[in-house]
């Protein structure tokens, strides 16, 4: 049966357009099951019917001529239930209703279930006999799966409105919204440009030659080409990225040496293998390699050696790029790389919107950079049927939506530019103090990586920088960086700053976030070997980075440094330890340091209840709202199927904020808040209210909370938070908080909120 579904699956992936998709699938359910009858009834929201859309046994004329209302019949009832309807004698069911023109008053047994993609009914699959007899639990349980397969055919063609005859008397075709990972924030409108690959390598043959030396000639001015180009790309982007992000595109400059894939390539071409099948040879081989390995970092690379492999057979087949693009355009692919994404006209690209990737890769950093919106990680995003069409990026929520209504996209078209002249308005207060309308300071701090966070937040008048995350000079790199590189780049982070105080984080790595040169696999990454438990079991590297740190700070004195993903005491007084051996070296050297204040992140939910014992110990904490979210709700926050549960307004958060909080004050220990909640201007008023003084957020949304906490009285939102204490439902709650927020003249940037849904239905 596995091996029947597989070749159905099969046969229904590859059909050309829906409707031959429909008309395999119901011709193999029908044999498969040796029963007289397989059709589809699919839902018409615009019409609230169901309409047979496929059939093998009914009468070919009633196909698409027969409808049935939302809740009549067997197939309505399937609907409404949304579960399995198995009956021996249909007719008899009080929920019978018989069309004449279908021909189906010979079949007895009946066997309906539902086609259901992500919450949605889509419609009903039907099997029908003649035998007046139930179907057994094998046969229900194969139709249940061939349904889920199913559905997600179904969802890809209406997000392109590739079902003909479906949504009737509307112009507009189906809007379709799919939910990734935000890479690169803001929102983005204009026409889907797809890219492929501009030479298939799995194309290529096997050939002998009897030319070897002009077949290395051959890849040798190919491989020229590929590095005069990324070269240009190199040059082109050396004004909008730093040296740390730039080195990124090294990683294809040593991939071009000969002794890495082209040394290779050249072995193959001497053992008589022309150079286009060569090529393919030892790229597929390593990308094999590295798509076959768990962790995401790995598959990661595996794109960086195909885009290379793909743009070195271009110029052996002598194929030039082909971006011609002549309005503004949403770059979309299976695999957008950074090289990809430079190379596009930068004059038209408006977003990014790659089916694979993670907010660490490689291209989201440059996109973050260039302040392009960018969604990642849309796996079911039909890609080979959106060329053309109209998509809006919505980078601070992680959406696209396809073929949007003509008021939707108005809506969205009003936000971009009225965020544009919010903007303008927003810089006129940047040199404003952040304090509240009854009198209390909020110190607003940054969280900073890339150089491009450095240079804006010294524009904005920052109190300093609540979180430093030093893995990312670490990820830029082909190995660890040498204690006098980490002094060069936390010195220059310390003295852009100076005298305000930075917080460095210790190296942060594991989760979702790899080293090339220091591989973690694991079955579950984000519970695994990460953080502080990385550095305290190799202290080798965290002595490096600790004494790093410490040079840097000389004469400056505004080092702070922060553990990460501390769960116990025992983690703490160990990194202490560590602090104090690196201190004294450090002084035996002859520099003189003062010793900073050590803090520790509250993101693991065993911390919340050792606030007490941790403040024995450290000077400060600091709450990671990302992760502690994250564990929190057991929500993987890089998980676009499960995003919509990953909620800053869940009751269960908001208890644990302020739990730690009222703790902290218990125990006289300062507190902060670094992540997305303390960038969000609803959230960072209720974190205020709570009575958080200090929240570390992103550069790109300082400005927006400042204003919004210089327009609110917290005694008043003391009340708007007493009066969320007796919800229970998130949404219902960031609701409330919204309109309430908005009711005191907080509208112009709680509408730019990240949370804030615009409706499907507009």
């Amino acid at each position: 049966m596995l091996e029947t579904l597989r070749r159905i699956v099969q046969e229904v992936n590859s059909a050309p357009n829906l409707e031959s998709a429909l008309e395999v699938l119901v011709s193999q359910v029908r044999d498969t099951m040796n029963a007289e009858v397989a059709s589809i009834y699919l839902l018409d929201y615009s019409q609230k019917r169901y309409i047979l859309m496929a059939s093998k046994g009914l009468n070919p004329a009633s196909i698409r001529e027969v409808s049935l209302e939302i809740s009549e019949g067997l197939v309505g009832l399937v609907g409404v239930r949304e579960e399995p309807l198995n009956l021996e004698n249909a007719s008899a069911h009080p929920k019978f209703r018989y069309f004449a023109s279908t021909g189906e008053e010979r079949f007895q047994s009946f066997l309906g279930v539902p086609i259901i993609h992500q919450r949605k009914l889509l419609g009903v699959l039907v099997t029908q006999r003649i035998e007046q007899k139930r179907f057994d639990q094998s046969e229900e349980a194969f139709l249940i799966t061939i349904s889920a397969q199913l559905a997600g055919v179904i969802a890809a063609a209406e997000a392109t409105g590739a079902i003909t005859g479906m949504n009737l008397g509307s112009e507009d075709k189906y809007v379709s919204r799919f939910t990734g990972i935000g890479c690169a924030q803001g929102v983005a409108l204009g026409t889907a440009w797809v890219h492929r690959p501009k030479a298939q390598l799995s194309n290529v043959p096997d050939k002998v030659t009897a030319d070897i030396e002009g077949e290395l000639v051959k890849m040798d001015n190919a491989v020229a080409d590929v590095h005069d180009e990324l070269a240009a790309i190199a040059a082109k982007i050396a004004t909008s990225l730093s040296p740390q992000e730039h080195a990124l595109f090294d990683v294809y400059a040593q991939m071009l040496q000969d002794q890495g894939l082209v040394g290779e390539i050249k072995l193959r071409i001497q053992a008589g293998n022309w150079a286009e099948g060569a090529l393919r040879f030892v790229i597929e081989r390593h990308i094999k390699q590295f798509e076959g390995m768990d962790h995401p970092y790995f598959r990661e690379r595996a794109l960086d050696v195909k885009d290379l492999g793909i743009r070195m057979l271009a110029k052996l087949q002598a194929k030039a790029d082909n971006f011609i693009v002549t309005q503004p355009s949403i770059l979309v692919g299976e695999e957008i790389t950074a090289s990809v994404l430079m190379d596009f006209p930068s004059e038209y690209l408006k977003g990014v919107i790659s089916i694979r990737g993670t907010a660490n890769s490689h291209m989201a950093i440059v996109a973050r950079a260039l302040g392009v919106p960018c969604v990642m990680g849309l796996s079911l995003l039909p890609i080979r049927t959106l060329g053309g069409c109209f998509a809006i990026v919505d980078g601070y929520r992680g959406e696209v939506i396809i073929n949007p209504s003509v008021d939707l996209k108005r809506i969205y078209e009003s936000i971009v530019l009225t965020d544009a002249e919010l903007n303008v308005n927003l810089l006129s207060e940047q040199d404003e103090p952040c304090t509240t309308l009854n009198g209390v300071d909020i110190s607003l701090l940054v969280n900073t990586g890339i150089s491009t966070d450095v240079a804006l937040a010294k524009d904005r008048c920052t109190a300093g920088v609540g979180l430093y995350r030093t893995e990312i000079p670490f990820m830029a790199r082909e190995r660890f960086p040498s204690e006098q590189e980490q002094v060069e780049f936390y010195r220059h982070q310390l003295a852009e700053f100076a005298p305000r105080p930075v917080t460095m984080r210790t190296l942060d790595i594991g989760g979702d976030k790899m080293l090339p040169y220091f591989p973690i696999i694991e079955d579950n990454p984000f519970l695994g070997w990460r953080g502080i438990r990385v550095t305290l079991d190799h202290p080798e590297i965290f002595m490096v980075q600790l004494r790093a740190m410490l040079k840097a700070s000389v004469n400056l004195n505004n080092l702070r440094i922060l553990l990460p993903m501390i769960g116990n005491v025992f983690e703490i007084e160990e990194s202490l330890h560590l602090i104090h051996r690196a201190y004294l070296e450090v002084q035996e050297e002859g520099f003189n340091v003062q010793m900073p204040p050590i803090g520790v992140m509250i993101e693991i939910p065993a911390a919340i209840y050792q606030i007490g014992s941790f403040a024995q110990r450290v000077d400060f904490l600091s709450v990671g709202t990302n992760d502690l979210t994250q564990y929190l709700l057991a929500v993987d926050r890089n998980n676009s199927r499960v995003a919509d549960l990953y909620h800053g307004y869940h009751p269960a958060v908001l208890q644990a904020l302020k739990s730690i909080v009222k703790d902290a004050e218990k125990h006289r220990i300062e507190v902060s808040v670094c992540g997305e909640m303390a960038g969000d201007p609803a959230l960072a008023v209720l974190l205020a209210a709570m009575g958080y003084r200090s929240l570390s957020l992103s550069i790109a949304h300082l400005l927006r909370v400042k204003w919004a906490l210089r327009r609110v009285d917290l005694q008043q939102m003391e009340k708007l938070l007493e009066e969320i204490d007796s919800m229970d439902n998130a949404e219902v709650i960031r609701s409330y908080v919204e309109y309430s927020l908005c009711q005191s003249g907080l509208d112009q940037v709680i509408r730019f909120n990240p949370g804030v849904r615009i409706s499907n239905e507009i």
